[in-house]
């Protein structure tokens, strides 16, 4: 594998440093120097990439990712897609995740028991191109919550959009069957959704005997617990039983903010603000009036999310980006706009919302101490990008802006030969001898 060497950059490492201008020599699959421009690296044989000033920084980290979801407006229309038809999406996917800079993705559910374990041990052996991945079981849920979506006309029941459990025995049994199959984590649906009819929000459906069995179960086996938790009693219910990745967390009181707060060095929140800010304001083409999305309860939860998250910033604890796209009327591939929603209602600065898609990504990755940085010895992860991303954050999700993605070393999207637009109308890559 030849060495690359990123010359003229302006260096964005993710850790909240101050970009510097300087240059990046990647050796196999990791950095090996990060050099200022005040000490120029010598290329030594390595192909160089002279950024004329873009900025280089690292890949980013969706951290619930729901890839397959299938841009239907309904659960029902994401669970009836075929399943061959739904490998397929899966895989094309993957590949445009990490071509628009998410070179690690985090698995939040699957629509079909093996999708997101396929496709995890697809990337890693090499059959198809996608970002790290780690995956996840389908939603289990209880009957009347989240997820229960059974449809009896499938030809396999398994093919209910989410599991079924009543009871701690048989949440055993769904979370071992996903433990079998090689799922990285299990999601548990604790609370309802607005959405969803008799269920919404502020409702909690999991018995503490069912969360303790599943969480019992992973622990033995080494792996993790995620969770639906929007209301506030199912948030401090994963808190009791050890769980630390929360998906939501709209609502909150002084008490689960304490808690919250207490175990921030192992708890992660990833809120997906993104789909209450769909649902209320760019669904109506797809049946959802702004006032119907009231009326089910979205302003009053998407007001309750803001407070709650804002807080738990100020708090110190790690909020992450990412959430719930593969709707039709939350698509994917929109998903870096998060961050803009971060500094916009949140109260985050530019800085901080990249530090929550690399550092603290590469850490709810479970890889904190090499992913998530410009840094020696890291994982080359990387994302040349055309302009400055702390200026102006809406560049992140323009594929155009993205010149070029490196994943483990290689690059997923190589840099163009000449590009023929904004600050890197310079742009090359040319080989050099050393």
């Amino acid at each position: 594998m030849t060495d690359t060497l990123f010359t003229n950059v302006r260096i964005l490492d993710g850790t909240g440093t101050q970009p510097y201008g300087g240059s990046v020599l990647v050796s196999g699959n990791r950095i090996k120097q990060v050099g200022r421009s005040t000490a120029p690296i010598t290329p030594s044989g390595a192909t160089v990439i002279d950024g004329a000033g873009a900025t280089l920084m690292p890949g980013m980290v969706k951290a619930h990712t729901h890839i397959s979801w299938n841009d239907a407006a309904t659960l029902a229309g994401i669970q009836t897609m075929p399943l061959e038809e739904h490998v397929l999406w899966c895989a094309k996917v993957a590949k445009k995740y990490l071509e628009s800079g998410f070179t690690s993705c985090l698995g939040a559910a699957c629509a079909k028991p093996r999708l997101d374990v396929v496709i995890r041990n697809a990337i890693d052996s090499g059959q198809i191109p996608g970002p790290r991945y780690l995956a996840a079981s389908q939603e289990i849920t209880v009957l009347g919550g989240l997820g229960d979506e059974t449809l009896p006309h499938l030809p396999f029941p398994e093919f209910s959009f989410g599991v079924n459990v009543t009871g701690a025995e048989e949440m055993r049994k769904a979370v071992r069957m996903f433990l079998k199959y090689g799922c990285d984590s299990v999601k548990l649906n604790l609370s309802g959704d607005n959405f969803v009819r008799g269920a919404d929000a502020h409702t909690t459906w999991m018995t503490d005997a069912e969360v303790a069995a599943a969480a019992e179960e992973v622990k033995m086996r080494g792996k993790r617990i995620i969770v639906h938790a929007r209301s506030n009693a199912s948030v401090k219910q994963a808190l009791r039983h050890g769980i630390e990745l929360i998906y939501h967390a709209s609502f909150t009181d002084t008490e689960s903010l304490d808690m919250l707060e207490a175990v921030k060095d192992r708890v992660f929140v990833v809120p997906g603000i993104g789909i209450l800010h769909a649902v209320l304001h760019e669904a109506e083409p797809f049946g959802v009036s702004h006032q119907t999305a009231v009326e089910w309860g979205y302003q009053q939860e998407w007001d309750a999310a803001l407070e709650s998250l804002s807080k738990m910033h100020k708090r110190g604890i790690r909020v992450l980006p990412g959430g719930d796209y593969g709707f039709a009327f939350n698509p994917h591939f929109q998903n870096a706009r998060d961050l803009e929603f971060f500094v916009k209602y949140l109260g985050f600065t530019p800085m901080e919302a990249i530090r929550a898609t690399t550092v603290y990504g590469g850490q709810i990755m479970l890889r904190g101490h090499e992913l998530g940085a410009v840094k020696d010895g890291w994982l080359a992860d990387l994302l040349l990008v055309d302009g400055d991303p702390l200026a102006n954050l809406s560049i992140l999700r323009d594929p155009r802006r993205i010149l070029a993605v490196m994943k483990d070393g290689v690059f997923a999207k190589p840099p163009p030969l000449r590009a023929g637009f904004g600050e890197a109308a310079r742009f090359a890559a040319r080989g050099q001898a050393g």
